[in-house]
């Protein structure tokens, strides 16, 4: 095309005005450097926000149905959770058993026990499924054996609970009801495994036990209170919970792992919603500087162009030379960008470049997880400031009047 011939014989020829080609190669760089910080920072908020959902979800189901007011279990789980289980995107219906206490061997530490079915199946947790040391074969014993107990990596190095051993108890702290109150129960049990989830807290607080030993430490009958739906969409959690109320009844509630996790959900989506934003003024700042460029083009090419208007070239045209100027310039920029930024988050996820403390953050590194989505409109923005950028120059290159410009030539 002839405009496009001509933007580029603008862009690769010798300039009277060094400057014009420095704020060129600046406007550039600015382009790239925006591009490249906004896949990077939304690499990080995607990386903590994917790494948080796994993280729960290697602990808890997808949707979780329990008592509205806490009375001691739910009546008829096991009919409800056979309803449950006919519903659409549900590939499991699961009953399970919270309760809290302490652990205690070296030190005494607040835990949160989950009793799990381990019959024939059953899905299992997703911290149960590959474990760090130990196995599960040691939760199937009898009946009047010590009960097992399967416990995060960094609450078995608190209590200094290893596999096999022994000397370990859970206490209740109100367990058994006496004529004089309440009193704490101390039942020892056995580490059978050593589970690793990645997230801090979940490795720090959390235990599994079979349903069986969890009502006997706890000194509960054969109850459960909880009832845990696996789906085959984690994204289906508010459908399925909305669909499971009028199966549950007024005196039971559907959570999902949405909800129940709301506030760090949350959290991300605002300060997606900042990291855009705030990076965002680099691009700005890159258009001021594509805008300052083709102006300066503009006035360095006046002759150029009156010549071009006076043999034939239209308005349309004149305003399309210095539009493609500052296409090529944006898309110069946004191809860097994209391909340094894509790059810096592939090796910074892969060798784990930022460590963390994850007894503060709850992750031992920064995760880098960058969606192909995120380039395709990142790209589409910075293509149109950069278009945006071009709309004055192109205007004002098309005001040059031929006869004056050339009177004294």
């Amino acid at each position: 095309m002839f405009e496009l011939t001509v933007a580029l014989r603008y862009l690769r020829a010798k300039r009277k005005q060094a400057v014009i080609s420095l704020v060129t190669v600046i406007s550039v760089i600015g382009v790239a450097a925006g591009v490249m910080a906004l896949v990077i920072a939304l690499a990080i908020n995607t990386g903590f926000r994917d790494t948080l959902e796994r993280n729960f979800l290697n602990a808890t189901a997808e949707v979780r149905i329990e008592e509205r007011v806490p009375s001691g279990g739910i009546d008829g789980w096991e009919e409800i959770a056979s309803k449950l289980a006919t519903l659409p995107h549900v590939r499991s219906a699961t009953p399970a058993l919270y309760e809290a206490g302490l652990l205690s061997g070296a030190s005494a530490e607040g835990l949160i026990v989950k009793g799990v079915s381990l019959d024939p199946g059953v899905p299992l947790p997703e911290a149960l499924v590959h474990l760090k040391s130990g196995s599960l074969d040691g939760m199937h014993h009898a009946p009047d054996a010590t009960p097992t107990i399967v416990i995060g990596s960094r609450l078995a190095e608190k209590v200094g609970g290893d596999t096999g051993k022994s000397g370990i108890s859970v206490i209740c702290p109100n367990c058994r009801v006496t004529p004089i109150g309440t009193e704490p129960s101390v039942e020892p049990v056995r580490v059978s495994g050593i589970f690793e989830s990645g997230f801090y807290d979940v490795d720090a607080t959390w235990a599994f036990m079979t349903l069986r030993d969890t009502q006997r430490v706890f000194d509960l009958a054969d109850v459960v209170n909880a009832i845990e739906l696996t789906l085959d969409d984690i994204y289906k959690a508010p459908e399925v919970a909305a669909a499971a109320g009028p199966i549950i009844g007024p005196k039971l509630t559907a959570i999902s792992w949405e909800e129940q996790n709301s506030q760090y959900l949350n959290a991300f989506k605002m300060e997606r919603i900042v990291t855009v934003l705030t990076i965002g003024l680099i691009q700005l700042v890159a258009a001021l500087n594509i805008l300052i460029a083709l102006v300066m083009m503009v006035m360095e090419k006046f002759r150029d162009i009156a010549v071009l208007m006076s043999m034939g070239a239209r308005v349309q045209q004149i305003r399309r030379i210095f539009m493609f100027e500052g296409a090529i310039i944006g898309a110069a920029g946004t191809s860097a960008g994209l391909i340094l930024g894509y790059t810096v988050c592939y090796f910074a996820n892969r060798y784990r470049w930022l460590h963390l403390d994850a007894s503060v953050y709850g992750f031992s590194f920064v995760p880098f997880e960058s969606h192909w989505t995120d380039g395709i409109w990142i790209a589409a923005a910075a293509m149109a400031v950069s278009l945006l950028a071009t709309l004055y120059p192109a205007r004002n290159a098309t005001r040059i009047a031929p006869v004056e410009a050339l009177r004294y030539e």
